[in-house]
C-alpha cells in the first residue's frame, strides 16, 4: 500500500465517523436508502455466495485475521519504539477499513427507523394489559407443551438435528411474510459457528457475522432454543440489527411456524420475558401467573439456567459489558438490557393484531 494511499484512507475515518452520526439523525433516509434500499441487494448477494457452503466462511475469516494478528505483532513487537508511528497508522488504517466495511454491509441498520414506527404501534402498555398478554401466552405455552409431552410435568425435548431445524425456519419467515411483507427472506446462510465454545464463555447464544451475512448459532446452548435463537439471527440477515426487534422478529417467525416445537419455543421464550417484565411491576402477580405454568416448562427453563450456571467464568462479565458499549455506541441507548425491550413490541402488536388470541 503507497503512502498516499494510507494517508487517504487515515483522512476518511473522520468523514465516516461525522456522516454516520450525521444520517442517525435521519432514520426515515437511512430506512428508505440504505435498510430498503442498498442493504438487500448486498445482504442477499452474501448469503449466496456463503450460504450453500455448509461452515461458517465468517469463523475462518476471524481466524485468518486472529493468526495475521498475531504474526504481526511476533513481527513488530521490537521495533515498538523505533518505528512506534508506523505501527500505530497501520493499526489506525485497519480499524478505519474495518469501520467502513462494518458499517456498510451491514451495521447501519442500527440507525433506520424503529420497527414500532414503522409497524404503526404503540410504545407504552398498562400493566393490566401486560398481564393479560401473559395471561393468554401462558395458557397457551400451557397447551403446546402437553400437546407435545401428554404430560404437564415433563421437559420438551426437540427430536430434531441441528440442520432440520436450520431448514424448517424458513417455513416460520414464509407464513408471517403473508401478513407482513417486509419480513420476507430468500437465500438461506445458516450455520452453527466453529466458535460455539468461545460464545459460551461469553454467554452468548448465537450472532450474525456482519462482513458475511452468515447466521451463526451456538450449538452447545439446549436444543428446544434452537428455533427462536435461529429465527432471531435471521432478522439480523434481514437488516433488523436492534436486540429486541430481532427479538420479536424471530419469535413472530417461530409462532407462525407450522412445526409445534417452533410455536413452543416461542410462547416458551414470550412467557418468559412477559414474567420478567411482570416482576418488574407486580411481583404478587408475578407470583400468581408464574404459578400456573406447568412443570415441564419450568424445568426448560431450568434447563438453560442450569446450562449457563454451568459455564459461568470470570471473563463473561467482561464480554458482557463490551457488549453492552458496543450496542450502546450503535444507537441502542440502553444496551444489552434491549434485549428485554421485546415485551413492548409483543404486547403493542398483539392490541392491534392479536397474536395470541
Amino acid at each position: 500500500m503507497t503512502k498516499r494511499t494510507k494517508i487517504l484512507i487515515a483522512l476518511s475515518f473522520p468523514i465516516q465517523f461525522f456522516l454516520i452520526k450525521f444520517l442517525s439523525y435521519y432514520p426515515e433516509f437511512v430506512e428508505t436508502y440504505y435498510s430498503n434500499g442498498l442493504y438487500p441487494y448486498i445482504s442477499k448477494l452474501f448469503r449466496i455466495v456463503f450460504g450453500w457452503i455448509p461452515f461458517s466462511i465468517g469463523d475462518v475469516f476471524y481466524t485468518i485475521a486472529g493468526i495475521l494478528i498475531i504474526r504481526y505483532i511476533y513481527k513488530n513487537y521490537r521495533l515498538v519504539r523505533t518505528e512506534y508511528k508506523r505501527i500505530l497508522i497501520d493499526i489506525y488504517i485497519t480499524i478505519t477499513v474495518a469501520y467502513f466495511a462494518f458499517h456498510l454491509l451491514w451495521g447501519m441498520n442500527y440507525y433506520r427507523l424503529p420497527l414500532y414506527k414503522s409497524l404503526e404501534l404503540d410504545r407504552k402498555y398498562s400493566t393490566e394489559q401486560l398481564v393479560d398478554f401473559t395471561e393468554r401466552v401462558i395458557a397457551k405455552a400451557n397447551a403446546t407443551q402437553f400437546k407435545i409431552t401428554q404430560n404437564d410435568t415433563v421437559k420438551v425435548e426437540v427430536p430434531y438435528a441441528t440442520s432440520e431445524i436450520f431448514e424448517k425456519t424458513m417455513n416460520g419467515y414464509e407464513n408471517f411474510s403473508v401478513k407482513q411483507p417486509r419480513f420476507q427472506f430468500t437465500n438461506e446462510s445458516l450455520k452453527t459457528s466453529i466458535y460455539s465454545g468461545f460464545l459460551t464463555i461469553m454467554g452468548f447464544s448465537g450472532y450474525i457475522n456482519p462482513f458475511t451475512n452468515e447466521a451463526q448459532v451456538n450449538y452447545k446452548i439446549p436444543v428446544y432454543k434452537f428455533a427462536v435463537t435461529a429465527s432471531h439471527e435471521k432478522a439480523h440477515q434481514i437488516g433488523y440489527s436492534a436486540e429486541n426487534e430481532a427479538n420479536f422478529i424471530g419469535c413472530m417467525a417461530a409462532l407462525h411456524n407450522d412445526d409445534i416445537y417452533f410455536k413452543y419455543g416461542a410462547y416458551n421464550f414470550m412467557t418468559w420475558h412477559c414474567l420478567r417484565e411482570v416482576y418488574n411491576r407486580d411481583k404478587d402477580e408475578y407470583e400468581r401467573l408464574k404459578a400456573t405454568i406447568n412443570p415441564g416448562i419450568q424445568k426448560n427453563y431450568d434447563e438453560v439456567r442450569a446450562f449457563w450456571n454451568s459455564h459461568k467464568n470470570p471473563l463473561k462479565p467482561m464480554f458482557k459489558f463490551t457488549f453492552d458499549q458496543f450496542l450502546k455506541a450503535n444507537n441502542q441507548s440502553k444496551g444489552i438490557l434491549s434485549y428485554s425491550y421485546v415485551v413492548s413490541l409483543l404486547v403493542n402488536y398483539d392490541k392491534k393484531h392479536t397474536i395470541v388470541p
